[in-house]
């Protein structure tokens, strides 16, 4: 019996060590993610915008979803879709849609996953470099201002 289990702990070890060693994939942590969400929602509060603002993981999973008082019932997809759109494709909303707009032979990208939303008003977040998410928000009067508000989100985070 004593033998049998030296062997199999010794037949183990190697996994153990190498299970050990395996780096973890880095993420945004959920206070992180609501502080984001809670600085874009007052930000656009202060300019009198009533708006939905979504966080997700680098996964399109969302981790936090805000909805103003008196905001339109169409920000909530608004706000996911735009969101979803940045940690996906890892760059700003109303910059994809300008290359679009210029290149129309990557009109597609609209259509390629039926819950992107390419307008302004989606930032990626990124820390240190690194793609961890995306913001989105949508319900004020033009996508320079969810996308300011937005800003203020990953401002109030250290996100570049």
């Amino acid at each position: 019996m004593l033998k049998t289990t030296a062997f199999l702990t010794a037949l183990a070890a190697p996994f153990a060590v190498a299970a050990q060693e395996l780096p973890t994939a880095p993420y945004l942590p959920l206070t992180m993610a609501v502080e984001a969400a809670n600085a874009a929602l007052a930000a656009c509060a202060a300019d009198g915008h009533s708006v939905s603002v979504a966080i997700v993981a680098r996964d399109g999973a969302t981790k936090v979803h805000l909805k103003a008082d008196n905001s339109g019932p169409h920000t909530v997809r608004s706000a996911q879709g735009k969101a979803f759109t940045s940690a996906s494709m890892g760059r700003d909303t109303a910059g994809l849609a300008q290359f679009i707009g210029e290149n129309p032979q990557h009109d597609g990208l609209r259509s390629m996953d039926d819950r992107m939303v390419i307008q302004g008003g989606g930032l990626p977040i990124r820390i240190g470099g690194t793609l961890l998410g995306g913001i989105g928000v949508g319900g004020a009067p033009g996508g320079h201002l969810d996308e300011a508000c937005a800003r203020a989100g990953l401002d109030a985070i250290g996100a570049e």
